[in-house]
């Protein structure tokens, strides 16, 4: 049976392997076809492709865009997309330059609250073209100021905390645009982890289905078997195809691993059926 991952990441955005170690990685773990989808960005799909040459793992060009609905932001997978795509890259561009303008204030808020030199400490790192609160995270922790990343996160990175900025990312509609426009199909990433209701996801799964939507993850990461049977019946209320992906960032979380997820419900159309 084809092993299929189809959410992971690299350094490229806030990985911690080089994408030529993610498909090592994924080697080892037995997947078969992997989608690198490196957050705002589509650096790392080319030394991803070369690494993947004469081995048996098949790459999937993709992206996860950040985008904001209503006061929620939630992230639109792109698969099969066209890395050389102009409008695209535009779209990923005026993103990435918003990350800047975000670290910037992030690392001011920082300095504010008795944290010096964080701009800097996270840029060592990051890659050239991203720079995340993940970064950030990293130097905390390094620096002393917190126990571990997920520390980091509880006591600056949500409101009303020191290092908190708020996202303004691109709209639902760009992003399912941009990945159709570059010959593409949009997933939803993660649905369950969202902090939004029944009522409001399935708002946002028929706005994206309107938009043009292509799929949902019906299975990402650590989920409860109850949330992919629930997932699975949204995709199919909704006619949407079913994705999966271990939304892998770092060996270091032994409990989202490549591949290591469950197999999608049989009653799920897989969104590669028609690949």
């Amino acid at each position: 049976m084809t092993c299929y991952d189809l959410h992971t990441h690299s350094t490229a955005s806030d990985g911690s392997l080089r994408p030529e170690e993610v498909i090592a990685r994924a080697i080892e773990h037995g997947v078969d076809v992997l989608a690198l989808t490196d957050h705002d960005g589509t650096e790392g799909i080319s030394q991803a492709e070369l690494a993947a040459n004469d081995t048996s793992l098949s790459v999937i060009p993709g992206v996860e865009i950040s985008v904001t609905w209503g006061s929620n932001t939630v992230h639109i997978i792109g698969l099969n997309v066209d890395k050389n795509n102009t409008k695209l890259q535009q779209g990923l561009v005026e993103i990435r330059d918003y990350r800047k303008e975000r670290a910037v204030k992030i690392a001011e808020r920082l300095e504010k609250s008795g944290i010096k030199g964080a701009y800097e400490g996270a840029s060592q790192y990051a890659s050239p073209v991203m720079l995340g609160r993940v970064h950030f995270a990293k130097f905390l922790v390094e620096a002393g100021h917190a126990k571990s990343i997920g520390d980091v996160f509880k006591r600056y990175m949500v409101r009303n905390k020191p290092g908190y900025v708020s996202g303004e990312w691109a709209s639902l509609e760009q992003a399912v645009t941009w990945i159709n426009g570059a010959g593409g199909q949009a997933v939803i990433a993660h649905p369950a982890r969202y902090k939004i209701t029944a009522t409001k996801l399935r708002r946002l799964v028929t706005e994206f289905k309107h938009l043009g939507g292509a799929g949902i993850e019906v299975v990402s990461g650590r989920q409860h078997p109850e949330e992919i049977n629930n997932l699975a019946k949204l995709a199919n209320d909704f006619e949407l195809l079913a994705s999966r992906g271990s939304d892998f960032h770092s060996p270091d979380n032994a409990w989202v691993e490549l591949g290591r997820i469950p197999d999608l419900p049989t009653n799920v159309t897989p969104i590669w059926q028609s690949w």
